[in-house]
């Protein structure tokens, strides 16, 4: 795997593959990888011929309040990963190559509605910073394909909105979400977490699967089933942001119409912030 820190050199690598006739998939990533990122590469790995992974905590998707100066690096491990994966190459830059000229004056996309409400409301600016640095890395790359995690939903359908709107032609894939034994979604975060908080964790998705059994079983969000679910997460001691079903597709609040739902949540936890998502379609006529 080649490793570089440097757009004019990843676009020297990424020129050459194309030279050869390969399709180049991207893979962005802020580090501190686990078997969801590799899961990640994993289904680059089959839809392209040359695989790039980019590490860059982003400053700009990081609030005034947030854990930008702790978020966990571990860059040798990384690299470990990412080589026993079957990786490419590596785009590991500095804040200076991203934003050569300060964030202050940073030209920034910001992808309205589908970015508003949810992580949104409670992470003001968040979507704009990583929506600016995802069209960067796209522009830079110029991937056929980029892969993201199905665990940050909101995130992704920010990412499918302005690759629609900005008329990018790179394919936008969406790679499942990769869980622990007992249900936990893959985090970076994830290590945060005491050894009390973790085994209390699981109980978000536990309420999202409770929810989904309910929307198929009535055909119908039922009110009562939230409210049950969000004041079983609140009495196993979090901190609840949200707990909603939307339209799957442009996350708008649920209406009697919608057939492809989404049920997100997010809850803090001790320290940690947590989010999870689980798709469900009411089946008509059955």
């Amino acid at each position: 795997m080649l490793t570089v820190d440097t757009v004019g050199a990843l676009r020297a690598l990424v020129a050459r593959a194309r030279g050869e006739n390969k399709k180049v998939a991207l893979v962005p990533t802020m580090g501190n990888l686990h078997d969801g990122h590799i899961a990640l590469i994993q289904c680059a790995k089959q839809r392209a011929d040359f695989v790039v992974a980019s590490i860059f905590v982003n400053p700009l998707q990081f609030g005034a309040n947030e854990d930008l100066a702790n978020y966990p690096r571990t860059p040798n491990a990384d690299r470990e990963r990412l080589v026993n994966a079957g990786c490419d190459a590596l785009f590991a830059p500095g804040v200076e190559q991203i934003y050569p000229d300060g964030m202050v004056n940073q030209t920034i996309v910001s992808v309205p509605k589908v970015s508003e409400g949810l992580c949104g409301a409670a992470r003001p600016g968040h979507f704009d910073g990583m929506a600016t640095v995802v069209i960067k890395l796209l522009n830079i790359v110029q991937p056929d394909v980029a892969v993201f995690g199905e665990k940050d939903y909101q995130q992704l359908a920010v990412i499918r909105s302005m690759v629609r709107d900005l008329n990018v032609l790179t394919d936008i894939v969406a790679a499942p979400t990769i869980r622990a034994t007992d249900g936990l979604a893959l985090s970076s975060r994830n290590g945060y977490l005491s050894e009390q908080e973790r085994t209390v964790a699981p109980l978000l998705y536990a309420c999202l699967k409770q929810m989904a059994a309910s929307i198929q079983d009535e055909k119908q969000v039922g009110e009562r089933h939230v409210n049950e679910c969000r004041q079983r997460i609140a009495a196993a001691g979090f901190q609840l942001e949200y707990f909603e079903v939307r339209n799957a597709q442009n996350l708008k609040p649920a209406t009697s119409n919608d057939i492809h739902l989404v049920i997100l949540v997010a809850a803090r936890i001790g320290k940690t912030r947590l989010i999870d998502n689980l798709t469900v379609d009411i089946r008509q006529g059955e």
